[in-house]
């Protein structure tokens, strides 16, 4: 019989074309997404790879800030290297040649006057070194044009030129961190370089300019060597590191590495991150398979009966139908790794428009991505086949010949006391994580959710009747005998019902803890702003620093009060570095501090310190503490004066004064600027002046500085809310896939509902009931089946996101809010999806002739 029944359920498959398309198109969703995710990721790791190979080629030891992070990428980060270890270096036997970096972060106008707009990708600027001063002569090249040779002259890599509308002979306008104010400068060579990626941005000047525009005449933020003939690259760090042991010394094999091991770190988070929403998918599409093959067997169990009765055994039939399934699993997983690979190249493609810093490369569809995909897409389906399978093959023949419909109300009862039980168990669970914070209240959270999906898994059927029988009445009245058919055809099979709702509950119940994240985070931050900044106005520079050159700006601006200026200061403690915050002016004049203990009146000598820091270090009232520079060895003894409770928003950390800082940092001889710059300036309107006055008066002040923002309150919400609202367009683009696939379940459903009561309509029709009649309970019965769906996800979702915003509060999420017009909308929104998911069925039950489809029964 192996041969014939295989025979069967092939032809089966041939037979229900549509129901087939549905199937393979639910896995294609479910596996396009994890094959996108994997050959984007591999592609731009692939090409991330390419690029760490070029990196410090050349350099046989590279000298940079100990624990400093990103010295292997594209710039420095953090407090750099103090130029007084030059002389040290070119001491130590093995050194052939020393090569301090001078480079920053760059603004500058494109060919149409307009300030460049960060985009992610490195924009930076530095010193042109031709090839005889080059540790990597082949690493640049000039293209066209020549190179700087006096002050305002600067090449550009060809990518930018183009992209900007900047080619040789052009002129802009640029600022440097440490130049004295905007500088005019003309483009005279392009250039190629091997570290090019979308988006980058290298302009380079000749030493001495470059030196003035993005030293401090003090420290480098790296210093490259090159070891003399017969010193390997291990000997020569090894000699430095003995020589310096406060500093981070790295061949340049391991500079190349940690460029790698950090560009992989990323990556990976990029990865699971889409790789989790692809699950998502196909979860929700296991249901819509299971659903399938659950109505698939239930219709075909008169025909399995009538095989059972000819001789073929329990096994045959179990494997006919999962013959069937590996058939859909195998088709449908080829076509979404094909789909995937489409989606990978659209979203490189999209990455690279917005100049988001990918470099290009060669797609990279590795045979373990294709492994992967096939394996989980079939594998899943066919497990998603093998209940109704084992189910199908344990009816007796003469039980499958007669009409089998719903559960018992026996089954009913019992899977609802164990639903019952799986909700108080996680309602209880919930509420013990709402009394804790941190990452284990998160993951308890993560859990109560688990819990709370498989009691609507298991104990949803028996919510069918209570919750759609009231509702479902008044919905159905006004539509008459086609609105109690609707009604009877969702209540008769609540498992079915359940399990065709459920995709819809995923992905709304996602939208629901999202909303609730985002509108809670929208809220906090604006309670953060509203409690924490006192000062009418604050100057900042988020893409560059903020301009030393801004301060002398707005020195002599008519109407300014009271005015604090806030500084990012890097120490050291023990063996950790921490970020400090130095403060020039009354500390309490630009920020509303709640004391915990001590005082808030911060003088020479004193630290204030936030709650938080203060437990993680044990510090008290009273406690010495002496940081060091980041730099150097110059030292600090202050005592922790007051501590504060953290905003969570613009102020946190510890504060010192800016003659701590100034002791921490004294100016250095021949240091063209400080060591530390401003981050950002806290402005009041003097008296009788008004806000909105001041503000367009100091925005007049720095405008020619290109990057300094002059904000209100107001615009700092606004700034923060369009953050949060294109973080949640993202997601929420991300979720669409899971409402996708639901509707689509929908549909399957509807489709194979009408198939299987194709004898039931016929009657109907035979009796009266009108074409339009067929059409409104079909359009009902889907629309009633979407509310409860999404009914439940609104619930689980407002529940679940309410809960983590109580576990996150000490991340700063201070507030609750549920999105309650979200929520109205997806309410609304699913009653319509409903009725566009019934379309196709509806027309085709009308269709249903009345005495072929009586005969056929």
């Amino acid at each position: 019989m192996a041969n014939p029944m295989r025979r069967v359920a092939l032809r089966n498959l041939l037979a229900h074309k549509g129901r087939l398309v549905l199937t393979v198109l639910s896995v294609l969703l479910g596996t396009s997404f994890i094959a996108g995710s994997m050959v984007f990721t591999g592609t731009l790791s692939k090409a991330f790879d390419g690029i760490s190979d070029k990196i410090a080629v050349g350099v046989d030891a590279r000298i940079s800030p100990e624990n400093a992070q990103g010295q292997g990428g594209f710039g420095p980060s953090g407090p750099g290297v103090p130029l007084s270890v030059v002389d040290q270096v070119k001491t130590v036997p093995g050194v052939r040649v020393v090569v301090p970096a001078v480079t920053g972060t760059i603004a500058l106008r494109d060919g149409n006057g307009d300030v460049v707009s960060p985009t992610g990708a490195p924009q930076v600027g530095g010193a042109y070194l031709p090839p005889g001063e080059n540790l990597d002569p082949d690493g640049l090249k000039i293209t066209s044009g020549r190179a700087p040779s006096a002050p305002n002259e600067m090449v550009l890599n060809e990518s930018a030129s183009e992209r900007l509308k900047l080619p040789v002979g052009s002129k802009t306008t640029i600022v440097a961190p440490h130049s004295p104010g905007p500088t005019d400068v003309t483009v005279v060579g392009l250039y190629t370089i091997s570290t090019d990626s979308g988006g980058y941005l290298g302009a380079l000047f000749a030493k001495d300019e470059a030196q003035k525009l993005f030293g401090d005449g003090a420290t480098a933020p790296y210093i490259e060597v090159g070891a003399a003939q017969g010193t390997s690259p291990e000997q020569l760090r090894d000699a430095l590191a003995q020589r310096l042991p406060d500093l981070n010394v790295q061949t340049g094999a391991q500079v190349r590495q940690e460029f790698e091991d950090t560009i992989n770190q990323g990556l990976s988070f990029l990865n699971y991150f889409l790789v989790a929403f692809g699950l998502i998918g196909l979860l929700v599409g296991v249901f819509i398979i299971y659903n399938t093959f659950s109505m698939l067997v239930a219709q075909r169990l008169s025909e399995l009966a009538l095989l059972r009765a000819i001789g073929a055994g329990r096994e045959q039939v179990r494997n006919s139908v999962v013959l069937e399934a590996l058939v859909v699993g195998v088709v449908g997983s080829a076509l979404g790794l094909a789909v995937g690979i489409g989606l990978a190249v659209l979203l490189r493609a999209g990455v690279t428009a917005a100049g988001a810093g990918f470099p290009d490369g060669g797609l990279a569809v590795s045979p373990s991505v294709v492994i992967t995909v096939m394996v989980v897409g079939t594998v899943v389906t066919v497990i998603s086949a093998l209940i109704p399978a084992v189910r199908a093959s344990r009816v007796p023949p003469v039980a499958a010949m007669r009409a089998q419909d719903g559960g018992s109300p026996q089954s009913l009862l019992v899977r609802g006391a164990v639903g019952a039980a799986l909700l108080l168990c996680s309602l209880a669970l919930l509420f013990v994580a709402t009394t804790e914070v941190g990452s284990t209240a998160a993951i308890e959270v993560g859990i109560a959710g688990f819990g709370l999906i498989l009691a609507i898994v298991i104990g949803g059927p028996a919510l069918v009747g209570p919750l759609l029988g009231g509702i479902g009445k008044v919905i159905a009245a006004p539509f008459g005998p086609a609105g109690r058919l609707g009604r009877t055809n969702v209540m008769r099979n609540p498992q079915r019902t359940t399990a065709t709702a459920f995709a819809l509950v995923i992905g709304v119940a996602l939208v629901g803890v999202i909303g609730t994240l985002g509108a809670s985070m929208q809220k906090s931050i604006d309670a953060q702003v509203d409690q924490g900044i006192r000062s009418d106005l604050m100057l900042q520079a988020p893409s560059l620093g903020m301009p030393p050159a801004a301060l002398t700006a707005i020195k002599d601006v008519p109407g300014v009060g009271a005015k604090t200026i806030l500084y990012g200061v890097p120490v050291r403690l023990g063996g950790d570095r921490l970020s400090a915050l130095g403060i020039d002016g009354d500390i309490t004049t630009a920020f509303n501090l709640t004391r915990t203990s001590g005082e808030l009146a911060l003088k020479p000598g004193g630290l204030l310190v936030d709650d938080r820091t203060a437990r993680e270090r044990g510090w008290d009232v009273g406690s010495v503490v002496e940081p060091m520079s980041a730099v150097g060895a110059a030292k600090a003894k202050l005592t922790v004066t007051g501590i504060y409770a953290g905003t969570g928003g613009s102020l946190s950390g510890p504060v010192i004064t800016a003659a701590d800082m100034n002791t921490l940092y004294p100016p250095a001889s021949g240091a063209s600027t400080p060591l530390v710059t401003p981050q950002s300036v806290f402005v009041d309107a003097a008296e009788g002046t008004s806000v909105s006055d001041l503000k367009e008066r100091l925005r007049e002040a720095v405008k020619p500085l290109l990057v300094v923002n002059v904000d209100d309150q107001d615009d700092l919400k606004e700034q923060a809310g369009q953050a949060i609202t294109a973080l949640m367009g993202v997601l929420y683009g991300l979720l669409g896939l899971a409402v996708v696939i639901a509707i689509l379940g929908i549909v399957n459903t509807l489709a194979l509902s009408v198939v299987e009561r194709r004898r039931e309509i016929g009657m109907l029709r035979a009796i009266g009931l009108i074409r339009s009649q067929v059409r409104r309970s079909i359009y009902l019965e889907s629309m009633l089946i979407a509310v409860f769906g999404a009914a439940l996800g609104l619930v689980l979702g407002v529940l679940l996101g309410v809960s983590l915003v109580h576990a996150l509060r000490d991340e700063g999420l201070g507030s609750v809010v549920v999105p309650w017009s979200t929520v109205i909308v997806m309410l609304v929104a699913s009653a319509f999806v409903g009725v566009g998911a019934a379309i196709l069925p509806a027309i085709r039950a009308a269709r249903t002739p009345p005495l072929a489809a009586i005969a056929e029964g």
